[in-house]
């Protein structure tokens, strides 16, 4: 799998122009890696993974997925090759949760939806690695939030494709479901050989779990930083993109601290 940014300008065309919102990126997402996106509010985050995901055409330069521009591919060519998660709950009654992985498969069905049994078995194979077995038969909208997020990142294992786009993954979470979900991700990117990128305000999960971190500002010549939670900390690139008033980062152990103003 390949998936290259060349000279990335993402944005928006609008009656006064042009609003850019990121610069130039050049950058790659490889096979088997967790990649976590991270910077502050306003910093491009979502408009990068929606132009990532084609659900908007970048301003300028090129983004290649096996050797051709994405914007080449059909939309049923594309969903063969990206699948993407949403932060928004899905507000869905009378459905089960198989049958919401099973719209995974919408790639390689009929018209009328069939399912094959090729079908059935990559539905089976993604609720497995999910180990959401017991939930098959529930209705979705008596999940929980982590129960949900499992669901849909079982759709787009479903989906079969070896590229995953997440956006704000564990928004809703609380802190043990979001680790679980932060954890499954990188699992299901190792063991699956799945290329898997989202975006995240929760810095430290990432710190300790990601393969490989991009680290976005609003602003500036050095827009897009990119490399290993280590690395980065090393380099001084997360002190530089996290401070502020109180805060300090420990890049021996990957953790930023807050200093408390004495009484």
């Amino acid at each position: 799998m390949e998936f290259k940014l060349q000279g990335l300008t993402t944005g928006y065309h609008t009656r006064k122009g042009d609003r850019v919102v990121t610069r130039q990126i050049t950058a790659s997402l490889q096979a088997g890696e967790f990649t976590c996106l991270l910077g502050p509010n306003g910093a491009g985050k979502s408009t990068l993974l929606r132009t990532l995901a084609a659900f908007q055409p970048p301003l300028y330069g090129d983004i290649i997925l096996n050797g051709q521009p994405l914007h080449s591919y059909t939309p049923k060519e594309l969903a063969k090759h990206i699948g993407v998660v949403l932060t928004e709950r899905p507000n869905i009654k009378g459905m089960r949760v198989r049958e919401m992985i099973a719209l995974g498969r919408s790639p390689y069905t009929d018209f009328w939806g069939r399912l094959e049994p090729e079908d059935e078995a990559a539905i089976n194979e993604a609720i497995q690695q999910v180990g959401i077995q017991d939930l098959q038969q529930r209705m979705v909208h008596t999940l929980s939030d982590g129960e949900r997020q499992k669901v849909m990142i079982a759709k787009a294992l479903a989906q079969q494709t070896p590229i995953i786009f997440l956006d704000e993954p564990t928004a809703f979470l609380d802190f043990p479901s979001k680790a679980e979900t932060m954890l499954l991700l990188r699992r299901l990117a190792h063991e699956m050989q799945k290329t898997i990128f989202l975006s995240t305000h929760d810095v430290e999960l990432a710190l300790q779990t990601a393969d490989r971190l991009w680290l976005m500002q609003r602003e500036g010549d050095e827009q897009l930083v990119i490399g290993t939670p280590q690395a980065l900390a090393d380099a001084g690139a997360l002190q530089h993109f996290f401070s502020g008033p109180g805060i300090t980062f420990n890049a021996a152990e990957l953790r930023f601290h807050i200093q408390l103003p004495a009484d």
